[in-house]
């Protein structure tokens, strides 16, 4: 792909729709033959065409594969975590988008659209794209496109006519917005807004982004019964337990405590079963199921790092090789532990793996942010990284226990290292190696 050193498109989409198509249209052709363009995409959109173009995505492509039978695309629904607040999510876009050319689209955390409305003229325009409920509208799948580069950029955005990486999505124009699962930061999917490019309105994407921050809300409230709830099933337990323990849901959240220090959260791996488990910040502990949840026992008697004696050395993956998560394995003489950290948390965890003799928090601020003066809110971060992965991430510097054992699994492409980072550091270990 051929970058160009002119500046971004000058003229913007909502204050003269036509003439910015028609410089997104030459932009495009230029890119798409190697020629010099008349001006750069913007970033988000340049650096989803270096992506798929690196991922051999066709820009003559006619639409994804076929999408699912009926039993599939039911299952995908009731797995996606969205179905409990679709009302909130959809009733007031409907009303918004009633009687205008535009399709009301939730996709999963993978791309695949789960339910669309619309006019009946513009659900058959969609249809001839493909764009149907079932389908895979992920990057890898079909390019450019709100739906794929929200997903991969973790942020709301907006694409118009020839930004679209396939040439036959140019006469659309759309904007999503991800939905964040508040429990574990995680995407659970987003909502998109639909129709022809002459549709574009400046105020769409403000508008879809403030539905997706209220199904988020609507998701945190759900979270808060479901603490109350196991709260009040194990509180009377915890009053006569002898030994310390805290009760806490499935991905952690502490809902009550006996006799040990008050916190919000334990991370917990995703996968979860009575026994023994190593647990971050709290070490070896026994785990009893309770109903919508764990009770959480830590073990009377433990020596971290020994077994029969002997130290054995901690081993520590950290996995970034499928763009869409980064899973983080730690393996001790106790077992192993596997978690998914946030978007932020993976950004640091990759680049002290990458580089084992450790940063100050004024570089990690260059690093991440650009700004060697940001280093307040890196301590801040590191903070909540460090009770999170206690005893393996360690301080002065900042760095991961020089006697764990690091591996770093990377993807193929290594364009596709945490492709939502716009971190400097991230940015510059994508660089092909030379």
């Amino acid at each position: 792909m051929t970058r160009t050193s002119g500046p971004e498109p000058a003229v913007a989409a909502g204050e003269d729709p036509r003439r910015y198509a028609q410089l997104l249209s030459a932009v495009y052709d230029a890119t798409m033959s190697g020629a010099r363009a008349p001006a750069r995409p913007r970033d988000v959109i340049g650096d989803s065409w270096q992506r798929v173009m690196n991922l051999g995505v066709d820009p003559e492509n006619r639409g994804p594969a076929d999408s699912v039978d009926a039993a599939a695309l039911e299952q995908m629904r009731r797995d996606s975590g969205l179905v409990e607040i679709l009302p909130e999510l959809t009733g007031s876009l409907r009303s918004v988008l009633q009687d205008s050319d535009n399709l009301l689209v939730v996709a999963d955390r993978l791309g695949r659209v789960l339910w669309r409305s619309g006019a009946p003229s513009v659900l058959d325009r969609a249809d001839r794209l493909g764009f149907v409920e079932g389908a895979d509208w992920a990057e890898d799948s079909v390019g450019t496109n709100a739906i794929g580069t929200a997903l991969v950029s973790r942020s709301a955005v907006q694409i118009f006519s020839a930004e679209h990486f396939v040439r036959t999505h140019h006469a659309w124009t759309c904007a999503s917005s991800p939905i964040k699962d508040p429990r574990t930061g995680r995407v659970l999917g987003l909502v998109d807004v639909s129709g022809p490019a002459s549709s574009v309105h400046p105020t769409t994407l403000a508008l879809i982004d403030a539905v997706s921050r209220l199904a988020e809300a609507q998701l945190r409230e759900q979270h808060r019964r479901t603490l109350d709830n196991l709260r009040s099933v194990a509180a009377p337990m915890l009053a006569r337990s002898e030994t310390p323990a805290l009760a806490v849901d499935g991905h952690g959240w502490v809902a009550a405590v006996a006799s040990v220090p008050v916190r919000n959260r334990v991370l917990l791996p995703d996968e979860v079963a009575p026994g023994r488990l190593w647990v971050p910040t709290l070490g070896v502990c026994d785990l009893e199921p309770l109903p919508g949840g764990w009770m959480v026992r830590p073990a009377s008697s433990q020596r971290d790092g020994v077994v029969d004696g002997e130290s054995t050395p901690t081993t520590i993956r950290i996995d970034v090789s499928d763009p869409s998560r980064t899973v983080v394995e730690v393996s001790s003489p106790f077992g192993t532990w596997s978690h998914e950290p946030t978007p932020r948390h993976a950004e640091i965890l990759f680049l002290l793996a990458a580089r084992r003799d450790g940063r100050t928090a004024a570089e990690l601020a260059t690093e991440l942010f650009g700004d060697n003066g940001r280093a307040i809110t890196v301590r801040a971060e590191m903070s909540r990284l460090r009770k999170a992965f206690a005893g393996v991430v360690l301080a002065q510097p900042y760095r991961i226990d020089e006697s764990a054992v690091v591996e770093l699994a990377l993807p193929v492409d290594r364009s596709r290292i945490l492709p939502y980072s716009a971190a400097p550091a991230v940015r510059a270990l994508r660089a092909p190696a030379r």
